[in-house]
């Protein structure tokens, strides 16, 4: 299974001189099994460069896109998605429990007048429910994939949302693009049930978007520090560690610095965990 990431910054995007190593692109990955299906999860800034390659490419026409909120920052992408605008393509919509009307609505609303100049009608691929989950805890294939089973659970951010597990070939990837663990929002679980859902993956991707210092200002709003995801990921006895959603306003030399902070808290725990720093374009193989 391999990982493809085509955006990890958080709250909005960041492009310029001092984000050029690890990029300045909102959320957008591709899981990719062994047999070559993927699946599309979330839909920042970065789904347009994955857009304009699957329109290059001589692939499969039908698509899954796993949305883990709605918040702007996992859907700006969206209406520079190429694909949606071709009906020789279709679109699975998944999320959480019973996502289609609401993943729909949040797509159309962005698009309206006078948000947008485009309207979602002029997108011509069909839109289909690609998910008919009706529990908070589930566990199967989204839309018509059938190499990839997706496992979610509750995240602990402002107005709700998933995170998901990804299970394909004995390999387990664990995605948490926006979860504070230092903090009990409405509808989120204890760091515990987090580790006991990670339990041993292979590769977890988690939010570490502050520092302790900037998180005694920010504590509430969504988001974990780069200690805590540590933390969790230790608990969890996950193998690699992948540092997301990167702060806005953190630089390549920043993000650098907090990557090695963590790197030693590591080593000074005794814990054995590979830890880095997502970045634009990166290709993860398990």
């Amino acid at each position: 299974m391999k990982v493809k990431i085509w955006g990890c910054r958080g709250s909005i995007p960041a492009p310029g001189r001092e984000t050029l190593i690890f990029g300045g692109e909102s959320t957008c990955v591709e899981i990719i099994s062994d047999s070559g299906e993927s699946l599309i999860v979330d839909a920042g800034s970065g789904i347009r460069r994955l857009g304009n390659k699957i329109m290059k490419e001589n692939g499969s026409k039908n698509l899954t896109i796993l949305l883990t909120h709605a918040h702007w920052d996992h859907l700006a992408g969206f209406p520079f998605f190429k694909p949606a605008y071709s009906p020789e393509y279709s679109i699975s919509f998944c999320g959480g429990p019973v996502p289609q009307e609401s993943i729909m609505k949040y797509f159309t609303h962005q698009m309206e007048q006078p948000y947008f100049s485009v309207d979602i009608s002029e997108m011509k691929a069909e839109f289909k429910a690609g998910c008919h989950c009706d529990q908070n805890l589930c566990d199967h294939c989204p839309g018509e994939l059938k190499s990839i089973a997706c496992a979610s659970i509750p995240i602990n951010h402002p107005n709700g949302g998933y995170a998901f597990k990804f299970k394909s070939n004995e390999k387990v990837i664990c995605f948490f693009p926006d979860n504070e663990l230092g903090y009990a929002h409405e509808g989120g679980l204890t760091i515990n049930e987090y580790a006991d859902f990670c339990r041993g993956a292979n590769l977890l991707i988690h939010d570490a978007q502050y520092t302790e210092e900037q998180y005694k200002k920010t504590k509430g709003w969504g988001h974990s520090t780069f200690k805590d995801t540590v933390d969790l990921a230790l608990a969890a006895g996950v193998r690699n560690l992948g540092l997301f959603h990167h702060d806005p306003d953190r630089t390549d030399d920043d993000l650098q610095q907090q990557a090695d902070f963590c790197k030693k808290y590591i080593s000074e725990t005794g814990g054995k965990l590979n830890c880095f720093a997502c970045a634009d374009g990166m290709l993860l193989k398990i």
